[in-house]
Formats: C-alpha cells, structure tokens, sequence
C-alpha cells in the first residue's frame, strides 16, 4: 500500500506535505509583500514595476506547479521543498534589489522567512537558508560595487557596506537564535516521539503474546532496549502476595532463593503500600535480603510498582546509569511508570487466561490432569515413543471400596480421600509423568520411557505410598506398557485396565501387571 500524504518519514517533525502546503501558502504572502513594497519604493525601483509583476507572476506559478507536482507524484517531496527554498532566496534577494536596495522591506520578509523555514523544517534547514541568504546578499553587493546591477540607494545611515554587514548580523542573530530554540524543541518532541513509538512497540509485541511468561520477558525486554539499562528485574505476584521473579537482564542472582518475603523497611514493601514509583540511591541488605541477593551491589534504583484494578502484582525495579550527584530524568520515570502500566494490564490478562487453560486442562477436585489431558497427553507420549523407539508404562488405579467408604464416612469424606490420594500421586511421579483423574475413584499415572521390567515396582511404591497417606484407604493397580502390551491408546487403556480388574478380582490392594491371563481372566 503506498504512504499517505499524512505520514512522517523517519527523522521529520513535520510531513512533508504540511510542508509544501504551508510553504505555499507563505509563497503566497511573499507576493503580496512584494506588491505592498512596490507601492512604498515606487519612486526608487531599480526595475520596472512591469517586470516586477512578471516575476512575482511567475514566481507563484512555479510554487504552484512544484506543489501540484508533488501532489500527482507522491515522490521528491523532500527534493522540491529544497529547491524552492533557493528559489524563495533568488526571489527575495532580486526583488530586496529591485525595491530599494538595503532599504527595501523585502528583507524584512527574508527574515520572516528564516524564521518560518526554522520553525517548519528542522533548525538545520534554517542555518542552511541562512548561508544561501548570506551567499546572495553578497553576490548582489558586489554585483552592484561592479556596475553589474544598479548602485545602492543612497538612503539609510552609513555606508552601503556597513548597511550590509549591519543587516548581515542581524539576520545571522535571528538565524542563530531561531535555530538554537528550534533545536531544544525539536530534540524534546524527537524524544517524546521515540518514546511514544518505544511504547506501542512494546504494546504490540506483548499482544503478539498469551503465555505469562512470554509476556513478561517481552515487557522487560522493550523497557531495557528503550532506555539502555545494565540490570532490570520484572517481579510479579499471580497469587496476589508472594513475590516471584518473573524475568531479568545482566547481572543478576536469578538463583536467590531461600529468602523471605518483604517485610517491615523493605523497599519492595514501601512500593507496594504507597502504589507509587520511589527513587533508591542503595539497598539496606538487612531489610531487602532477596533483592539485594537478586542484585548485588545495587545503586541508583528505580522501584515502579505495576498496578491494576487497585492492587499491586508486581514490581518493576531498573538499576540506572548516573553520574554522582545527578537525579534520572524525569521523563524516563514517566516513560517507565507508563510501559509497567501497559505491562500490568497484559501481565494480569496472561494470568487470568493461564487460570482458564489450567481449569479446562484440569479436575477441579483434585488438581490433577482431566479426562482430556490425558488423552491428548497419552497421545502425544505414543507417538513420540513410535520416533525414538522409546516405550510408555500406563499405571491405572481404583481405590478399594471408595462406595462403602462414601456410605459411611459421606461425600465430604470421601472428596478429602480423592485429593489425599491424587497428593500422593503428585509426590511419588516423576518429573515428566501425567498423573490424572480418569473418572470416579480411579487414576491414571502416564510414565514415558518406564520399562516393563521396572513397571511393577514403580506401581507397588505407588500402592504402599497410598496405604500409608493416613487416608485409611488402599488401591488397586494395574499397569501395561506400549509397545509390548498394546500397539495403539485404546489398546494400553484397555490392557491397564484389565490388569487393574484382576487386582480388584484377586483381593485388591495389590498390583498386576498385563500378561496374556490377565487378558484371559478378563
């Protein structure tokens, strides 16, 4: 898609095209004060007032024509507006000449056009308009001191030179000032547009993300990239009150663990309760024993608390660069309470989607893998298995008499079993096992990699755990292993499942393993 006249090309405060449009209309009011200047220098016009009509004539013309071309094109935009400019130049310097010399209110008008071209383009287009101006105010005073052009008028105080180098210095006065405000302004508005671009940057980028944790690095990394910050740290606090580190950049103890939580004297503490950015020149190690374990040697901080809804869910703490004495720019504190803002908005969504996930993904009595977790997970541990030649032990599970137990004890009871025994469960797998609810009283425990030869004392570890959790309660368990046992998921479900029935048919609390009389039991 081609670039709308209202876009800003890299490095421009103003559009080119506002450019052209509001240089066209000042070319328009030159005109004018050329005419009001005929009038006033009638009787001492060094060029018939004809000409001067002519060329003013036609001086609007090309301002059109370059203006029109530039509408039609779309291109140069930046060429026409320079070549105007020394057009402008050529006109005012011919037209100061041809209405009274050093003494014309033409040159009252190359001033205002300093001015104007300072303010609108940049201040170094301004200092360049202020050499050309100079180049051709010299060229018509020499032009004039070799009989090329008409001699000054002999008008105004001093000599024509002195007339010269006068206005000269007032017009490198006007320049210069112009230019030197210009620059401030420009630099301030530069720095507050890269700001506001850094921030939708980041914006963008954290909406590209749904994961916590990839938001997180996302919001830290923008804020360093943007301000060129050594050590950063995004603490964050999904539960509402413990503190984690989230994410980190340069030299940091992402290890530090084993401390306590922020208490009374904590900067970490003082954030949290006053819900404002605070300014640290160091940390007390005694009152902020894990941030200064996380960032040692710590100087210069800046705390921003992230907020929503009213309440604090993280901190964001940044280690700046200054020289002694000196204070960071306040700016950069408001740029940064404005990027937590934004992050704590995308942080709090990414944890609310991430509860979603886990409850769709999860039983809600016992926290372990749901039905559907565990068939997608089954699957999954399978067909890995099929690549790497790898094998997966299914351990299904029952609690004995969980109907007479609920009959007894009641339901409330019994929910307090399902969850003691789905703990033990948790306790007792391993790092990369799925342990779920398969339905009722009954579990699922998917180990991949576990042998055959190793299945059966796995599960019996697995039984003598739940016999000891206090429930007074013990299980029933059956195990198979693909591929020896099954060649597809329903098959490994079906062959736990027999054995599992055998062991509830051969006095239950006991483990069996499928074989072929397992099957044949069945």
């Amino acid at each position: 898609m081609s670039q709308t006249t209202n876009s800003t090309a890299a490095g421009e405060l103003v559009p080119i095209a506002d450019r052209l449009r509001y240089m066209l209309g000042f070319r328009v009011l030159v005109a004018l004060s050329v005419g009001l200047s005929v009038l006033l220098a009638w009787k001492r016009l060094y060029v018939p007032a004809e000409v001067l009509a002519m060329a003013t004539g036609g001086f609007l013309v090309l301002a059109t024509l370059t203006h029109l071309a530039w509408k039609v094109s779309r291109r140069g935009g930046v060429a026409l507006f320079g070549f105007m400019l020394m057009v402008d130049g050529a006109f005012l310097a011919w037209t100061a000449y041809a209405t009274g010399g050093s003494i014309s209110p033409v040159r009252y008008v190359i001033v205002l056009e300093l001015l104007t071209v300072s303010l609108l383009a940049s201040h170094r287009t301004g200092m360049k308009l202020a050499m050309w101006h100079s180049l051709l105010l010299l060229v018509t005073y020499y032009a004039q001191k070799g009989h090329v052009l008409h001699d000054f008028s002999k008008g105004g105080l001093g000599t024509p030179f002195q007339q010269l180098i006068v206005f000269t210095a007032i017009f490198w006065f006007v320049a210069i000032a112009t230019s030197s405000f210009s620059a401030v302004n420009e630099r301030e508005l530069r720095r507050r547009r890269y700001d506001l671009e850094a921030l939708a940057a980041m914006a963008t980028r954290i909406e590209g993300e749904s994961d916590s944790q990839a938001v997180a690095d996302a919001l830290l990394g923008a804020i360093v990239d943007t301000f060129g910050l050594e050590r950063a740290l995004l603490l964050g606090a999904a539960d509402g009150e413990t503190l984690t580190l989230l994410s980190h950049h340069g030299e940091v103890s992402a290890d530090a663990d084993g401390y306590p939580q922020p208490g009374p004297g904590s900067v970490l503490r003082a954030v949290t309760e006053a819900q404002r950015t605070q300014l640290f020149s160091k940390l007390d190690p005694a009152a902020d024993p894990w941030l200064d374990a996380l960032m040692p040697k710590a100087r210069n901080l800046v705390i921003v608390p992230l907020t929503t809804e009213g309440r604090t869910i993280g901190m964001l703490v940044v280690e700046h660069k200054i020289r002694a004495g000196s204070r960071i720019e306040q700016r950069i504190v408001n740029m940064l309470e404005r990027f937590a803002s934004h992050g704590a908005l995308a942080l709090r969504n990414a944890w609310l989607l991430d509860e979603v996930q886990e409850l769709a993904a999860t039983d809600a009595l016992t926290r372990l893998a749901n039905r559907m977790t565990f068939q997608d997970t089954l699957d999954s541990e399978l067909a890995r298995a099929d690549r790497e030649g790898g094998c997966v032990t299914l351990l299904m599970l029952d609690i004995d008499h969980f109907k007479r137990l609920n009959d007894t004890r009641g339901h409330q009871a019994g929910d307090e079993v399902l969850r003691r025994v789905a703990a033990t469960l948790r306790e007792q797998r391993r790092q990369y096992d799925t342990a779920a609810r398969y339905g009722g009283e009954e579990f699922c425990l998917v180990m991949p990699g576990l042998k055959p030869e190793d299945a059966t004392s796995t599960a019996e570890r697995v039984r003598e755990a739940i016999a000891g959790n206090g429930c007074d309660v013990t299980a029933s368990l059956g195990v198979a292993t693909y591929p020896r046992d099954a060649h597809s998921a329903d098959s490994l479900v079906a062959a736990a499942d027999t054995a599992l029935y055998r062991s509830k048919h051969g006095g239950r609390n006991r483990v069996t393993q499928w074989s072929p009389q397992s099957a044949a039991f069945s």
